[in-house]
């Protein structure tokens, strides 16, 4: 078992104090918690978290209040034992009896007796919340738990729980999935059944309207329509793209010149790809993209021309090397 928890994993992270407001996406959300998963799933700096931190905090008043529980994870977490000790410390955010009488062996890396393990607790989830709804046929659900980053997830028993768990979801539960790629989940079934509301990067890039608020009203810039327009149409209405070059705008004296040539090869865009997508890559990754950046257009036979005198290198040493498969890079 894992012997200490990380708290910090289980808070939901606070409300920004100055955010374009998406009315939208948030209407999207709440509309999602009658279905069984809502998807959030868009490339880095897509505003993923901050879009559901936004909406936990700025839930209708109006309302009887959606308790949230919230767990963020790492790479660490594709660790079995530690992947279900954190998610039963989340469920117990709400009500602290979820788990209480699971198995002291959760730490065993074997997966005999995790299906037995996950469903007395799917049953401890509808015993403890098991309040009556108002209308039978479309329960609301009593909480909703986020998994904030599943991409850092790489394990197929981690994979295995979820599919379980979402397969047998009380009612009185809803789970919120942000991720920068598509979890290997049954979504296709869960969007046929309407049982699957999806957030993704079309959904994400700012409108107009809102790089307008964020770059006049946020970042107080006070550019003109015909820059936002600009800008929007450079960055396609990507949050830090956006946000990069609001940065690089402050003490600009020449702000259409700088509109005009900002481009995805300025320092802080490189900066930012650096360390949330090339930095996070296999070496073997790492060495392709860095071989093949001076090329204008990708193909096959010309990878293996940039790369063929390494493989000679290695090959010469005695193995042989192959040009490595691409992973979503972000």
């Amino acid at each position: 078992m894992v012997e200490s928890l990380l708290t910090t994993k289980l808070y939901i992270p606070p409300l920004r104090p100055s955010l374009v407001p998406r009315p939208r996406l948030a209407e999207r959300l709440t509309r999602g918690t009658l279905g069984k998963l809502t998807l959030v799933s868009a490339p880095a700096g897509f505003g993923k978290t901050t879009l559901l931190s936004e909406w936990i905090h700025r839930r209708d008043s109006a309302t009887a209040p959606l308790p949230v529980t919230w767990l963020s994870l790492d790479e660490n977490d594709s660790s079995l034992p530690r992947f279900i000790t954190y998610l039963v410390a989340a469920l117990q955010q709400i009500d602290h009896e979820i788990g209480a009488t699971l198995p002291l062996a959760i730490g065993s890396d074997q997966e005999l007796g995790i299906e037995t393990l996950l469903t007395t607790l799917i049953n401890e989830i509808s015993i403890a919340l098991s309040a009556p709804s108002i209308d039978p046929a479309h329960p609301k659900p009593s909480f909703v738990l986020v998994l904030d980053d599943y991409h850092a997830i790489d394990s197929v028993p981690v994979h295995k729980v979820l599919n379980f768990l979402i397969d047998h979801i009380p009612p009185q539960m809803h789970l919120i999935i942000a991720s920068r790629t598509d979890p290997p989940l049954p979504l296709s079934r869960l969007r046929a059944r309407n049982q699957l509301t999806e957030l993704r990067s079309a959904d994400l890039r700012f409108t107009l309207d809102e790089a307008a608020a964020f770059l006049n009203q946020v970042m107080l810039l006070g550019l003109s329509a015909a820059d936002v327009a600009a800008l929007e149409k450079l960055t396609e209405g990507w949050i830090a793209g956006l946000q990069m070059a609001a940065l690089s705008m402050r003490g600009q004296e020449d702000i259409q010149n700088f509109v005009k040539t900002f481009s995805g090869s300025h320092r802080y865009i490189l900066d930012y790809l650096a360390d949330e997508v090339f930095d996070r890559q296999p070496e073997a990754i790492q060495t392709f993209l860095l071989k093949t950046a001076i090329l204008d257009r990708l193909t096959g036979s010309l990878c293996d021309a940039l790369l063929g005198q390494e493989a000679e290198e290695q090959e010469s040493g005695g193995g042989a090397v192959s040009s490595p498969a691409l992973p979503p890079l972000y």
